[in-house]
């Protein structure tokens, strides 16, 4: 894509990644964007500003009373004229200043003063542990609700040798967030879906419960890529640690059967749904309405189970002509064939299977590797990629369904 007229505030902070910001800018001029570089002064001792100015071709700012044009102060003109503002390398300190309004510098001021109009991306980089730290957690949790978008760290040897969580992402794919984030157009402008996402809990007793591996991930980022495209989204969730995507209508559910109840009262006003939710296939015939004792000398227990509904399917049977549907199917064998059966056994247009056993696919990861089946045969199996970019491919898909069915 070409970012050719697009202006684009970087802010860095003090962190060792903050020499991959170099590489963010150069990648991000050579498509056409004009890039201006804000650094706080803990950033500018890992890359010097003289770094920034020759890459960028623009004043590069530290200091909140430095001001390049006297015309403008300099934190207003540049946060009011960017189209979309992106730190990277977004440390635990500057996403704690987001979170809370804390402008003590130049590059806070800046986001502090930039329009919630304008996109912003952050791409944390920290210590595993400062990654995983609740108060860190809390504050994404809040810049999320805001409609912040996080490019989420990957994991491996970080600076400090420990190993995990909170590698600054690859830069061509903060690269692709900017441009995905910039050259959305409003395909689905005048659509209401109805995406499922996240796992059923089926109590067993005020205590325990069944349920599944899901984290949600799947089913937040096609929310989230929806609403950029324009589309109204009710989401209706299961259980999920995840912040709800700025702008949904999110219904929270628990249960089976309570997905269902409120998937069908959202169905008919809908022009589209999606479930990607982890719906449990059983729940306990029984529940106790009092914590189940273990009993001396009971060496096995056994479960009696019902059956729950099949949310997707009652979907696909109640839903008009002119709904279109796609569903997921995560499987460990024979993948395509049971795709291909479910398809006509839960009236889709499009299933969504991965192989849930392969690394980086399925459950409570950031990344997956799906095939997309249609209705008339035809599949497109794609690589491994981060669920946001999934996202984006099965809505181009969904964008390019038939309105009617009797067109297959």
């Amino acid at each position: 894509m070409n970012l050719e007229g697009k202006r684009i505030l970087l802010g860095v902070s003090g962190s060792i990644a903050a020499y991959k910001s170099a590489d963010i800018a150069s990648q991000l001029g050579k498509s056409g964007a004009d890039v201006h570089a804000a650094l706080t002064a803990n950033a500018a001792q890992f890359v010097g500003v003289p770094t920034f100015r020759a890459l960028t071709r623009n004043p590069v700012l530290t200091d909140t009373f430095e001001e390049p044009d006297t015309k403008r102060i300099a934190h207003i003109e540049l946060a009011q004229s960017a189209d979309l503002v992106l730190v990277a390398p977004a440390t635990a300190n500057i996403l704690a200043k987001m979170a809370h309004g804390i402008a003590d510098d130049m590059l806070t001021t800046c986001l502090l003063a930039t329009p919630q109009s304008t996109p912003l991306l952050v791409a944390p980089a920290m210590n595993t542990q400062m990654w995983l730290h609740p108060a860190t957690s809390e504050n994404l949790r809040i810049l999320q609700a805001r409609g912040v978008q996080v490019i989420p760290p990957g994991s491996g040897l970080l600076a400090c040798q420990d190993v995990g969580e909170g590698k600054l992402a690859e830069v061509s794919e903060i690269v692709a967030a900017v441009m995905a984030t910039l050259g959305t157009a409003q395909t689905l402008a005048g659509h209401h879906l109805l995406i499922t996402a996240g796992a059923t809990r089926e109590p067993l007793d005020p205590v325990r419960f069944l349920t599944n591996r899901s984290s949600g991930k799947m089913g937040y980022a096609l929310a989230q890529e929806a609403i950029r495209r324009g589309a109204t989204v009710t989401l209706v969730s299961g259980i999920t640690n995840l912040p709800p995507p700025h702008k949904a209508n999110l219904v929270r559910v628990e249960t089976a059967e309570q997905m269902l109840k409120a998937c069908l009262e959202a169905l008919p006003s809908v022009t589209g749904i999606i479930a990607s939710a982890a719906v449990a296939d059983y729940r306990p015939l029984q529940v106790a309405d009092h914590k189940l004792k273990k009993r001396e000398g009971e060496e096995e227990v056994v479960l009696r189970l019902a059956k729950n509904p099949d949310v997707i399917a009652e979907l696909g049977r109640r839903k008009r002509p002119e709904q279109r549907s796609i569903g997921f199917a995560a499987e460990t064998q024979d993948l395509l064939a049971n795709a291909t059966r479910k398809i006509a056994a839960k009236n889709l247009d499009l299933i969504v299977v991965n192989d849930v056993l392969k690394e980086g696919a399925g459950f409570d990861v950031d990344t997956n590797i799906v095939t997309l089946v249609w209705r008339d045969g035809k599949r497109n199996a794609l690589p491994k990629m981060t669920k946001a970019e999934v996202s984006r491919h099965i809505l181009d898909a969904y964008s390019e369904l038939p309105r009617w069915r009797g067109q297959f």
